[in-house]
């Protein structure tokens, strides 16, 4: 799409979104007329904050303090627009209920006063939560696997912004206390030009585990110049699979990892994933197949027992879930596909945008393969 074209839809979307805020929540607000247009101004900076952050990210390098300024404003909107839709709907009913006047107007002044309070505390807890990585443990039962094997999974990193230095420190360093057989990294990892993510990138050189860190790439990866992306994730010592498997073990006690190029690659016209290519020559052992976004298990076969995929947040912002869940078939955790395979779906170790999540939180995924006795 046309960078002008993508900049003036996705302003237009927010414009018309705080114009619903203006008219169907502080417009019907029972306060004084000065406070309703102090919100309102609120709203004008919010607004200039939304396209301080296109430009931050885009277009113009700033300072890191400015930027997470810059990139809550978006957050705050979609969270005061969730907040104005429920505020709205229990104002009608409250409209139309049964109920005395005076009733009326005591529910009225509560519900204008929760409002304001609920999407002022979600704002809160959501940046909150951003900044504070879950470890989710799971044990996942494995078909002919003959031993047990830890899996350390990351996803969704999005190197670049708010995601810096001292945040890959900190979480290498919690991935090495975990001491896992290997670590795999399900795309999404660079969300900047290499050229200004190399210093962090290489933290993750401190990874330690039995049979070394993994790969793949997701669609973000095809913003920024995947082939140096791929050449700098190599170049820490991480194998990056392409469409390709490697063998985890013992000869006879290990399991298959396999890995795919995004799905976002059928849009490009290269680095395509190709499953085919994925798992040829794959040993008798169980396979673990890294794919980044859950929908591509439409296209797996029967050779595959456990999928890793990331991409989906959880949905980031819980009302999110639900416009995720129109385009992808697993949002988060462990899921049954059919008989023989699962998908695990990791909820993202970082952020994108707006340093914010609600009802998702970032995860580090301590997976415990064990054998079915």
């Amino acid at each position: 799409m046309n960078p002008i074209l993508f900049f003036t839809a996705f302003l237009g979307v927010f414009i018309l979104l705080n114009m619903y805020i203006s008219k169907r929540l502080i417009a019907k607000l029972d306060t004084k007329e000065k406070y309703k247009r102090y919100l309102r101004i609120f709203l004008v900076v919010n607004f200039f904050g939304i396209i301080g952050y296109m430009l931050g990210r885009y277009y113009v390098d700033i300072p890191n303090w400015l930027y997470f300024l810059f990139s809550l404003p978006i957050g705050i909107l979609f969270l005061l627009f969730c907040t104005a839709i429920i505020y709205d709907i229990s104002r009608v009913v409250l409209h139309h209920s049964p109920v005395s006047e005076k009733r009326r107007n005591f529910f009225k002044r509560s519900l204008d006063i929760s409002s304001l309070v609920v999407a002022t505390s979600l704002s809160a807890r959501s940046m909150y939560e951003a900044r504070h990585v879950k470890l989710e443990k799971i044990n996942i039962k494995i078909k002919k696997l003959k031993k047990q094997y830890k899996i350390v999974q990351l996803s969704d990193i999005h190197i670049g912004g708010l995601i810096d230095k001292t945040f890959i420190h900190n979480i290498v360093q919690r991935v090495n206390a975990l001491n896992p057989d290997i670590v795999v990294i399900t795309g999404d990892l660079v969300d900047i030009n290499i050229v200004h993510a190399k210093e962090t990138l290489d933290e993750l050189k401190s990874l330690n585990s039995k049979y070394g860190t993994y790969f793949i790439v997701g669609n973000h990866e095809y913003f920024h110049d995947i082939a140096a992306i791929i050449d700098a994730v190599k170049a820490l010592g991480i194998r990056v699979l392409e469409n390709e498997n490697v063998y985890i073990g013992d000869e006879g006690e290990g399991f298959n990892l396999a890995g795919v190029y995004d799905v976002f690659g059928y849009r490009t016209k290269s680095y395509v994933p190709e499953i085919s290519d994925a798992l040829r020559n794959l040993k008798e052992s169980p396979t673990v197949l890294l794919a980044h976004q859950p929908r591509y298990i439409e296209e797996v076969t029967d050779n595959v027992d456990l999928m890793l995929s990331g991409h989906t947040h959880g949905g980031q912002l819980y009302p999110f879930r639900f416009l995720v869940k129109l385009q992808q078939p697993y949002i988060s955790g462990l899921n049954q596909h059919n008989e023989n395979l699962q998908i695990y779906v990791n909820k993202g170790t970082g952020f994108w945008g707006p340093p914010m999540r609600l009802g998702a939180s970032s995860e580090i995924t301590d997976i415990t393969l064990e054998p079915i006795t």
